[in-house]
């Protein structure tokens, strides 16, 4: 950005934006395009075309030094299996990066199975807003009611299925990272398991999904 600021302040400072940015992104259910988010909420005072045009790189950096994205244990066994039984999948994520999840995708090789990726940073729209759940399934070529959702946030992932009208919500409590929040009507799962290998389990084989042993919760 062109800063003769000490390196950790600024990420400080930039933190402390951020989450002024992230309470006003969470209220409006609204992610803001990169340029956007550089210029008028993290580095505001600073050249608004030369940070513009600097955008994508300036969030690539900042995510980074926020760690590197990885799939869960068994998550490669999972996805490839769930592909090859016959399931469309799709991902759809909250995120301020307009590259970072097909370049995950690239890297890890796993592209080739999915038919869908919506990201709040393209679409604008953030999970719980159905209206992105919506866009999701008409990429994919399902219809809502044949679609399920997959996530570990219930107030996000779990209450924009249920909005959108996906067919099958299910919640992933990661011993070591459970679900908190207590269940009501709006973000009841369907389901709830602890790791990626039991969805194996409830999808058999496409179309047909079982919930027998998965919903004592």
């Amino acid at each position: 950005v062109g800063t003769d600021a000490d390196p950790i302040e600024f990420h400080k400072l930039l933190d402390q934006r951020y989450e002024e940015y992230r309470k006003w992104a969470l209220l409006t259910m609204r992610e803001a395009p990169e340029a956007e988010l550089w210029t008028r909420w993290l580095t505001p005072e600073y050249p608004k075309e030369r940070i513009a045009a600097n955008a994508s790189e300036l969030t690539y950096q900042y995510r980074q030094a926020k760690g590197v994205r990885k799939v869960v244990e068994g998550g490669y066994d999972v996805i490839k299996e769930l592909y090859r039984r016959g399931y469309t999948l799709g991902i759809i994520s909250n995120l301020i990066g307009c590259h970072e999840v097909q370049d995950w995708l690239e890297e890890d090789e796993l592209t080739p199975y999915f038919k869908s990726v919506v990201l709040s940073s393209v679409t604008g729209l953030r999970k719980p807003d159905p209206a992105i759940y919506l866009m999701a399934s008409r990429e994919a070529g399902v219809e809502p009611e044949k679609c399920a959702c997959v996530g570990d946030n219930i107030s996000r992932d779990i209450v924009g299925g249920k909005l959108a009208g996906y067919g099958l919500n299910i919640a992933v409590s990661y011993p070591d990272k459970p679900l908190k929040k207590t269940f009501s009507d709006e973000n009841r799962p369907d389901a709830v398991v602890e790791k990626l290998i039991e969805l194996l389990d409830i999808f058999p084989q496409a179309p047909y999904a079982n919930l027998e042993h998965f919903l004592n919760f």
